[in-house]
């Protein structure tokens, strides 16, 4: 079964800092498709940043471009997001996501990931 759970969300002011992690559980993330997704009320969910741990294959929103650092630690299966320079705009609550098929690179395609966390909420105040 696999299981993805998300922390590190918070609060914190424009210009501030946060790092969101993501464990993942019965699915490896080496080789696959792992991506970060965010959703504000009353908006479309919104792909932040995407990456294939042990290949060269990342992608970010253009939105966060600049800001935001997707990385991993494959030897524990957990993802990360660093987040610099937030704005009031990043507000959101943020979700891990895993693509269902294994092997293949899908971006930002919100389609090919199955797999989700529960969400962890990010506000950045002005």
């Amino acid at each position: 079964q696999v299981q993805l759970v998300e922390s590190g969300g918070g609060s914190v002011q424009a210009g501030g800092s946060l790092r969101l992690s993501c464990k993942a559980s019965g699915y490896g993330i080496t080789g696959n498709s792992v991506a970060w997704f965010r959703q504000a009320p009353g908006k479309e969910r919104e792909g932040v940043a995407a990456m294939a741990p042990g290949t060269n294959f990342i992608r970010y929103g253009d939105s966060v471009k600049g800001r935001f650092t997707i990385s991993e630690d494959n030897a524990e299966d957990t993802l990360y997001l660093q987040m610099n320079s937030l704005k009031p705009e990043d507000t959101a609550t943020y979700f891990c996501a895993a693509a269902g098929s294994r092997g293949l690179w899908y971006e930002l395609n919100l389609g090919a990931y199955s797999y989700w966390g529960q969400g962890t909420q990010v506000t950045v105040s002005s």
